[in-house]
């Protein structure tokens, strides 16, 4: 089986952290673009001080500047699946979520996992539709 490399193009933006790994900040298909899930990292790639407040604006700002390197605002995610170490982060996680979003909302999944790279405590990953 044959693999196709022009069906996807990587994006990358010195806006947000390089990849800690061999994955890509995002792919783009077309008009779809999916953004691997972004941890609270500065661009220099430290981590990002504070609490689960201050980690998910940082993983927004990481979001946006993917999204603006691809044409896109966040108004463009249709879905995130966000990763806490603690759901008894969620409400506090939820209040920075929602100052990001307006109707009508991205569709959402959101899991507790035990750890996430670099000890941060929030993780989000998104697919956007840039058409």
């Amino acid at each position: 089986m044959s693999s196709n490399t022009t069906l996807k193009t990587s994006i990358q933006t010195d806006n947000a952290p390089k990849a800690i790994g061999p994955y890509s900040q995002a792919s783009q298909a077309g008009p779809w673009l999916f953004i691997s899930g972004q941890i609270p990292l500065l661009p220099s790639g430290e981590a990002c001080p504070g609490g689960i407040r201050e980690q998910t604006l940082q993983v927004f700002k990481n979001l946006q500047a993917i999204l603006e390197a691809a044409g896109g605002t966040l108004d463009n995610i249709m879905q995130t699946t966000c990763y806490l170490c603690a759901l008894g982060d969620f409400q506090a996680f939820n209040e920075v979520y929602a100052l990001h979003f307006k109707a009508p909302f991205p569709a959402r999944a959101t899991v507790e996992v035990k750890a996430l790279p670099k000890n941060a405590r929030v993780e989000i990953s998104a697919l956007a539709y840039l058409g």
